[in-house]
């Protein structure tokens, strides 16, 4: 009898190898970056995407790689990053025009070479000077290469000079690129790159004809996804539009301060995050949610179901 069990057992194996390889040969060709990329097509997923914004700046400083690297070990599916470019031409990461703020030096990034940036130290949340060093985009693109997408912010005035960069790393699938503006004006800056990158519209729902606007836009472009703004509290609008793009284009909203999604902030969400992250899954239909505390946003996912990519596509 237990012949017989070790010979079912090792048959159970078998089949099992030939009969379910398909998700793991496919897996182990694609990177987690492209599985993500693939699963925001994903018609049947109920996935949850979560960005972290500037990354992990609660722990790191902001835009560093110490910030992407917690982000990325801490399970998010995107990073947004900021892109500025220095005196000589480098692409790095900071999103303000000066790095008095971020750094321990002083100046406009555009009026610095990139050897005299590349000597000041990234300052934490608290201000406090640390080790980290203001970091290049390329530097970046192979930190994060098969590990998650990016949001390059502030990047669409230097995407001619991105875009071999992100040939040059492999790279190209991982990147998610957003802009205001109708479709032709999408067209003109963006077009010949639509085709390789991730595009995604943001309107502000607030303002009149921002419905006509996301229709038309979706018409023309059918992007994967809209962010979607807006400061007002009683939600009409993001009520309004979440049958408007049902079965179109995934939504995305922001949850870093009040005025971007009608009260609805993190800030809010610490100790009841259902009230602020189930309002805009539930009631919203938010499938994509820009944070400034990812781990806050994973946990309450994970305890929804609503985190895991159950069935990879292909």
């Amino acid at each position: 009898m237990k012949k017989n069990s070790t010979v079912c057992s090792l048959l159970f194996v078998f089949f099992l190898g030939v009969c379910t390889p398909a998700f793991s040969q496919l897996d182990a060709k694609r990177s987690h970056a492209q599985i993500v990329r693939a699963e925001l097509f994903n018609e049947n997923s109920n996935k949850v995407f979560v960005v972290a914004h500037r990354a992990d700046w609660r722990n790191f400083p902001e835009n560093s790689i110490g910030a992407i690297r917690s982000a990325i070990a801490m399970g998010v599916d995107v990073l947004e990053l900021d892109v500025q470019r220095s005196k000589d031409g480098v692409l790095l990461l900071m999103h303000d025009a000066t790095v008095n703020r971020t750094t321990s030096g002083n100046g406009k990034v555009a009026d610095m070479d990139y050897a005299a940036l590349e000597m000041l130290r990234l300052k934490n949340g608290a201000g406090r000077v640390t080790s980290e060093h203001i970091p290049t985009l390329e530097e970046t693109l192979l930190e994060i290469k098969g590990k998650v997408l990016v949001n390059l912010d502030k990047a669409d005035r230097y995407f001619d000079e991105i875009y071999p960069m992100l040939q040059r790393t492999g790279t190209l699938d991982h990147i998610i690129m957003k802009g205001n503006g109708d479709a032709k004006t999408v067209s003109e800056k963006f077009g010949r790159y639509l085709k390789d990158v991730l595009y995604m519209p943001i309107v502000n729902i607030d303002k009149q004809g921002a419905f006509d606007e996301i229709l038309s836009l979706d018409e023309q472009l059918a992007p994967v996804a809209f962010e979607l703004t807006y400061k007002d509290t009683t939600h009409a609008a993001a009520l309004k539009v979440r049958p408007l793009l049902a079965n179109k284009s995934l939504i995305w909203y922001n949850s870093l301060w009040a005025s971007l999604s009608g009260g609805l902030e993190d800030d809010r969400a610490v100790g009841n995050p259902a009230k602020i992250y189930g309002y805009l899954i539930d009631k919203l239909g938010a499938r994509i949610i820009q944070t400034d505390r990812p781990a806050l946003l994973i946990d309450y996912l994970k305890s929804k179901g609503l985190y895991e990519i159950k069935d990879p596509v292909n």
